[in-house]
Formats: C-alpha cells, sequence, structure tokens
C-alpha cells in the first residue's frame, strides 16, 4: 500500500517541505505520495497578498496579514535558500531588504525549479484532523470550497504548515464600542495610503507596530502614536512619531493613556500579535503555544511528542524564518523517508525541557538569535541540507539590530554579504525613507547603484 503524506498549507513552509521531498526522489529515494492542501486559490502562503480582509471569497476569515509596501525588515541574507541562492533566481546580486513583491518572486522561483506545485490541491480546506489508533492512520476531513464538497482521506502522516501570522489577538479598551473612526488588527492592514493625512494610534510594541508605525507615516499620516504595554521599543523614531504608555480608555476620538495624557486620533491599528490556532485539529494532536522560540510538546521544535507522525513547522517565534523552515523540513523529510529514528517519549520530553529551559533564561536579543540559530544547526547536523555560513548569518542579525538602534528609518539602506555565495549586496539605489515606488521592476533596476563595503 503506498504511503501518504499530507501537508496542509502551501506557503513558505509547506513548499520548503514539499522542496524537501523532491530533493530526495531527484537523489533516487522512494518518496510517499504527498498531498498539500492550500484553501487559497493560489500559493505563497502570507506573501500571496490580496486586497480581501476579514473574510475571504468562501467566507472563511482571510489568511493573509500581507499589505502593500512591506519590505523585508531583516537583511534577506538570513533566509537566503542555501539550495537557490538570490543570484541564481536574479542573475546578479540584489540590495539586502527587498520589497514584498520581490521576495514573493524568490520563494516562487524555487518551488517552481522543483515541480511541486503538482502536488497542490487548491481551493481546498482541512476542516478535521484526527488520528485512528488501530489502523494507526490520520483521517482528514477536506472541503473542495469551489465545489462545496467534503470528503475524507487517510494519510500515514501529517504535516501543518499553516504558519501561525493569520488568527489575530485582539483585544478590547472601555470606549472601544463608540469610536468613530476604524478600528482595525494588523492582520486587515492593506495599504498605509488609507491613512495620509490622518492621525493614527498603533497598538503594540513589536514589530508590526514598528513596521506598520513607519509604514504609515512614510505614506502621508499627520502623526503616529504607538501605544505600548510592557515597554517603549525606544527607537530614534522621525518627527511625527512617538511613544506612549498603555490605553486607559476612549472617550469618542480621544484616547486616554495610563500617565494620563491624551491624543485625538482618526484610527486605531492593533498591533497585538496573533495566535496559534488549530480549530480543525482534535485535541489530541493540536498544539497549543504563546509565541516561544521553542513551543511544548514539539520534539525538535516539529515532532507532536503524543503521536510523532503529526508534524508542525515553522511554529516557533522568529528570527529566522525560510532558513530555518528549510532545516525543519529537511528533518522532518528524513524521519518520513526512514534515515532517522526518533528516539522515545521520554527522552524527546527532556530534550524539550532543556532547551525550554535555556530559553527561558535568555536575555535579549542577542541571546535569542545564538539561540535560534543553534536549533537550525541541530537540525542540519542531521540533514544533507546544502552548506552555508550559518555563523555569518548570526552576525548579520546582531549587526542588524544594532543599524536599526541607530537609525530606524536607515537601517535598510545597509549591505550584507550572502552566507551562500560570500558576494557582497548593491546598495538601494534609492533610501527606503524615500523610495514609494516598491515594484519589482523599479527595486530591480540597479543602474544608480554603489557596492557594499
Amino acid at each position: 500500500m503506498t504511503r501518504r503524506v499530507a501537508i496542509i498549507g502551501a506557503g513558505p513552509s509547506g513548499l520548503a517541505q514539499l522542496h524537501a521531498f523532491e530533493q530526495a526522489r531527484a537523489a533516487g529515494a522512494d518518496v510517499p505520495e504527498l498531498v498539500c492542501f492550500e484553501k487559497q486559490s493560489d500559493w505563497g502562503g502570507l506573501w500571496n497578498y490580496t486586497w480581501r480582509s476579514g473574510l475571504d471569497e468562501h467566507g472563511d476569515p482571510c489568511h493573509g496579514s500581507m499589505y502593500r509596501y512591506l519590505w523585508s525588515n531583516g537583511p534577506k541574507e538570513c533566509l537566503e535558500f542555501a539550495d537557490y541562492t538570490f543570484e541564481e533566481h536574479f542573475g546578479r546580486p540584489i540590495p539586502s531588504f527587498p520589497p514584498r513583491a520581490v521576495l514573493e518572486d524568490y520563494i516562487l522561483g524555487r518551488a517552481k525549479k522543483s515541480g511541486v506545485r503538482r502536488h497542490i490541491r487548491f481551493d481546498t480546506a482541512v476542516r478535521w484532523v484526527d488520528h485512528d489508533p488501530q489502523s494507526d492512520t490520520f483521517r482528514l476531513t477536506v472541503e473542495d470550497l469551489e465545489q462545496g464538497v467534503s470528503r475524507d482521506e487517510e494519510f500515514d502522516h501529517v504535516i501543518v504548515a499553516t504558519g501561525h501570522f493569520s488568527i489575530p489577538n485582539v483585544p478590547s479598551y472601555p470606549g472601544f464600542e463608540q469610536f468613530p473612526g476604524r478600528i482595525l488588527h494588523s492582520h486587515d492592514f492593506r495599504d498605509s495610503q488609507e491613512f495620509t493625512g490622518k492621525d493614527i494610534l498603533v497598538v503594540g510594541s513589536s514589530y508590526s507596530a514598528e513596521d506598520i508605525a513607519l509604514q504609515t507615516r512614510k505614506y502621508g499620516a499627520k502623526s503616529v502614536t504607538i501605544s505600548y504595554r510592557s515597554a517603549a521599543m525606544g527607537f530614534p523614531w522621525p518627527e511625527g512619531i512617538d511613544e506612549v504608555p498603555g490605553i486607559d480608555r476612549v472617550e469618542g476620538r480621544t484616547v486616554t493613556f495610563v500617565d494620563g495624557t491624551t491624543r485625538d486620533v482618526d484610527a486605531i491599528i492593533l498591533c497585538t500579535g496573533y495566535r496559534h490556532h488549530f480549530p480543525f485539529v482534535a485535541t489530541p494532536l493540536r498544539l497549543v503555544t504563546a509565541n516561544v522560540l521553542y513551543p511544548p510538546d514539539l520534539y525538535k521544535g516539529i515532532f507532536w511528542t503524543a503521536n510523532p507522525k503529526m508534524m508542525y513547522l515553522s511554529m516557533q517565534d522568529q528570527y529566522y524564518t525560510f532558513t530555518m523552515f528549510d532545516a525543519e523540513a529537511w528533518y522532518a523529510r528524513d524521519v518520513v523517508l526512514g534515515r532517522i529514528t526518533l528516539p522515545g517519549r521520554a527522552e524527546m520530553d527532556a530534550d524539550i525541557a532543556a532547551w525550554r529551559a535555556r530559553e527561558a533564561a535568555l536575555d535579549g536579543p542577542m541571546d535569542d538569535i545564538d539561540f535560534q540559530a543553534d536549533h537550525i544547526a541541530d537540525l542540519l547536523a542531521a540533514v544533507d541540507y546544502p552548506a552555508f555560513d550559518l555563523d555569518l548569518t548570526r552576525e548579520q542579525f546582531k549587526t542588524w539590530e544594532h543599524h536599526k538602534t541607530e537609525s530606524i528609518v536607515g537601517y535598510r539602506d545597509r549591505a550584507f554579504s550572502s552566507p551562500c555565495t560570500g558576494t557582497p549586496a548593491p546598495i538601494h539605489h534609492t533610501a527606503w525613507w524615500e523610495a514609494l515606488d516598491d515594484s519589482l521592476p523599479t527595486f530591480l533596476d540597479q543602474r544608480e547603484t554603489t557596492s557594499a563595503s
């Protein structure tokens, strides 16, 4: 009987998993039947930009949290595929901080090259995942969203690759129900130009708050106030952006903060994070975790310890992204193929406990970066993923942190060297704060570019 592997999601994680299997197949491995279920009509996950928010065309919660004018907020060198470099895809070096369309083109370029689209069933939602202990197989209930027809299918392994940036965490404050302007979560934020000329309140103190505050101001918001709950980000903000403590209450357009100060605002954008939310997974198989660097109950950050044939990819809080997804996908693949044998439950639990104890003792971003790089190194040591300079990416992330502290509007104007080819990136022809056109053709037109030092 043919073994079957279900992969849920055709975003960067799911595509990494499909690609890993295809690399093994190309090397002569006997690869199981792969079926990837994707509820959107095209691949790319969050990078599949849509103007929709709220509900999608099928009445499901809209998966996408991507917005126009998003640029990479970390060096592309720290997410470069070791087996498919930016130079290979674009035919030349490109700057270190690409916009959304450029990164999407790169992600899909590798997927097209490895021919994984044939494994994907689009417009197909997974409604339920359960395990039958008698047959030791998983039953998936899936719905063809175009036809409105559901069916059950059996699989030997399940890999959840849905990501965890699509179900928003939405707080409420006194007075929200009578606020006369728009209140939205960053999940539904689509275009900074909607807020041109307006006074904006951004609630939050992490990457989305930082970026949306900058984006809205860059595209003409009159002012941006950032409200933090625990600690200010403390960056050297440009004129028109400042930080205040948490919200106490809202009366009309006037927001009062816990320090007694007030601001009148036209819109409130909640950059308050996302939930790990898997309602389609039966409780005995369902991951429950906060957004941490090493989630509970996942050996190697991947395998559900109560049933290791159930796997989750990219469930960590993330400094690294595509590089980590590849490492996890390669390791998951090799367990499925029988190249790696997992230890018993007690040993898996002890290993998770050791990693989580180390995480509890971390002291700031520099420790976090080393921790996640060590997680990647631990996975790569056991698989045949192509070599790249992981230690260089550690230093690049730390340098990037310093650059942000020096200039929150200028850090994207720096350049780094590829950990795969060693080639230094060029500097983009226009400073990020002045670059209003983020289209792929404009970004790639580097005729005025100078080389990185």
